[in-house]
């Protein structure tokens, strides 16, 4: 066997919540337990290592406005990776990133296509806006365009009504999640209010992003149903501020943003309590900066989810969810080091040692 330069991971190595090893080895790119023969120039890291986190709930190539540019894009992707993030679930995006599967020194997208929206019911420029005759056709559209998931818009104000409403009749909406299936693709919502999720669970949906107005009622629904949520808690952090922007205009909309924001712990704490499966998502690009994905992990345990679920809900878990491997013999090195025990204190998040990427050290 021929001489090979190697990284050696050495200290605490996290395959799963229960499975710590002492060291792996980096050959060629990918994980390997075993030290290798004839290896050359080793890299040693000492730390705590986790699998690469996971931000299932991104937006890279979106900005305030809409679709941004490539060199704003890899920004944001770079600020993401550097934060630990490794691998993305985007959750909607106008641009066209396809460009990133190319770059090894950037984290690994799962595409949703674009969010598929109601005529005049979103931000403008970031959606298709249809109408729900129209829905079919555009999700059949976003699912081979993404890769496995398509993202709807399940609510936004309604202006005559002066609050959140449903953005699709119920039919329309079971016809579109019945078509993503037949292509093989997944169905993710966005949901900030109540009155739009018994639909939407019960014509088959995979996931809903912020899962704001999820009640008692409801939860017995999502858990039967396998509905996981990715609550987006460092964004619903904003709603306060949007509702005061929106109280002249919209009084009843912004006392209900604040009553979202004032239990958004609890709703959290109690779906996670019936079995939901809870995932990490920060909804960063559009008004957020990426990067965050520590403090969502932080806001989960803030809002009673334990640590090491909670680290799950970013990692282990998370990747399994997602279809793709942690640290597994064979899989490519997407790691991250750390200088403690991140089960113990899931805000070391915050500090990574040491970035790895497809075997290659980035930060």
């Amino acid at each position: 066997m021929s001489e090979r330069a190697v990284l050696h991971v050495k200290g605490r190595v996290l395959v799963g919540p229960d499975d710590v090893r002492d060291e792996l080895w980096v050959v060629d790119g990918r994980i390997s337990y075993d030290r290798p023969a004839g290896a050359r120039d080793v890299r040693t890291v000492e730390g705590w290592a986790l699998p690469g986190l996971v931000d299932a709930h991104c937006h890279v190539g979106l900005g305030a406005h809409g679709p941004v540019d490539d060199d704003i894009a890899e920004k944001q992707a770079l600020t993401d990776r550097d934060a630990g993030t490794l691998l993305i679930r985007d959750a909607g995006s106008p641009s066209d990133t396809r460009w990133v599967d190319d770059r090894e020194d950037l984290p690994k997208i799962i595409r949703a296509g674009r969010h598929i929206a109601r005529t005049r019911r979103y931000i403008r420029g970031y959606a298709h806006e249809i109408e729900p005759e129209d829905l079919v056709a555009y999700v059949a559209q976003e699912a081979r365009r993404g890769d496995g998931w398509v993202k709807l818009v399940g609510d936004w104000i309604d202006r005559d009504l002066g609050d959140l409403a449903p953005t699709w009749p119920r039919d329309a909406v079971k016809a579109g999640i019945a078509e993503a299936h037949r292509l093989g693709a997944r169905v993710t919502a966005h949901c900030f209010s109540e009155d739009s999720l018994q639909d939407l669970v019960e014509s088959g949906i995979d996931c809903i992003e912020h899962a704001t107005g999820l009640t008692e009622d409801l939860i017995p629904l999502f858990a039967s149903r396998g509905v996981a949520i990715v609550p987006t808690l460092v964004n619903i952090a904003t709603f306060p501020k949007l509702a005061d922007g929106g109280e002249s205009k919209f009084p009843r909309w912004s006392a209900h943003m604040r009553r979202l924001h004032a239990r958004r712990y609890d709703t959290v704490r109690s779906a996670y309590d019936a079995g939901i499966q809870v995932y990490v998502g920060t909804d960063a690009g559009g008004t957020l900066p990426h990067g965050l994905v520590a403090a969502e992990v932080a806001e989960l345990v803030t809002a009673g989810i334990p640590p090491v679920e909670a680290l799950a809900a970013t990692t282990w878990r998370a990747r399994k969810w997602l279809g793709r491997p942690g640290l597994e013999e064979g899989a490519a090195a997407d790691l991250v080091v750390y200088e403690t025990d991140p089960r113990a204190d899931v805000r070391v998040l915050a500090a990574p040692r040491r970035v790895v990427l497809n075997g290659r050290i980035v930060g």
